[in-house]
């Protein structure tokens, strides 16, 4: 049977982390909070050679290697929905949104061929998959394909980039390479979290006094908003040095 798909406008994917390209990263500085979220991909792993060309190979202290994918992501907890989803559950900047959200339910990290179980709902999604669904996926393709590929297109472009980005630092801060090790062990894999603050040292960017600026009062409200929650400690911890880090950012010459 060919899988069937269509968006009900739930809300529900609207939650949590959402990763960006970093083209869309910073379009809209002014709206997500950013981190970088770093994910190792074992050898074994059916989407490693694309992790390759999406990322950078990093051979770790066990000399196994694993290629490390760095995405620009809109940092919030999965209790706290996007800052433009309206009351309504419809997106308030539609027109506008992420390139992560036109692609949805489809991932481009994940070769096109392994994408058939991205069409399942999670629970809780009200997501229809029905007959009356349209059929969106068909032997392994996908059939209305421009907004996967122009993600695709996104990640690869913006791939030197993060290569750079990787390699500052694990120069600079090579514990890193125990805790990438440590995730690349687990069954279930994990994630590294670190600042938009260290991206924008590493690569340089001639706009990073602007997009601090951005930045800065969304940390500085989520900081606030996170004081009290002992369920959003860590939350609260990065919130805040990100804030400190941001504001000196802005104000440099």
């Amino acid at each position: 049977m060919e899988p069937r798909f269509s968006c009900t406008a739930c809300g529900k994917c609207c939650h949590g982390w959402l990763p960006l390209t970093l083209k869309d990263a910073v379009a809209h500085a002014g709206r997500f909070p950013l981190a970088m979220v770093w994910t190792p991909v074992r050898s074994n792993a059916k989407s490693y050679d694309l992790a390759t060309r999406l990322g950078q190979t990093v051979r770790l202290p066990n000399r196994k290697t694993v290629a490390v994918l760095v995405q620009p992501t809109a940092y919030l907890p999965p209790s706290y929905p996007c800052p433009e989803l309206r009351a309504d559950n419809l997106c308030g900047i539609h027109a506008d949104k992420p390139s992560r959200c036109r692609t949805m339910p489809f991932y481009p990290y994940r070769d096109e061929k392994d994408q058939a179980d991205l069409l399942i709902p999670r629970k809780g999604w009200q997501c229809d998959v029905s007959a009356a669904a349209p059929v969106v996926y068909s032997n392994h393709a996908i059939l209305d394909r421009a907004d996967f590929d122009r993600e695709r297109g996104e990640l690869l472009e913006q791939a030197p980039v993060m290569r750079t980005y990787v390699d500052y630092i694990l120069k600079y801060m090579p514990w890193t390479l125990n805790d990438l090790a440590k995730m690349a062990a687990k069954p279930t894999g994990g994630n590294l979290v670190t600042s938009l603050s260290s991206f924008l040292t590493a690569t340089r960017r001639p706009d990073a006094k602007a997009l601090a600026a951005a930045q800065a009062p969304l940390m500085h409200a989520l900081a606030e908003r996170t004081r009290n929650d002992p369920a959003l400690v860590d939350y609260h911890r990065s919130y805040s040095g990100w804030a400190k880090e941001m504001d000196s950012l802005a104000r440099r010459p």
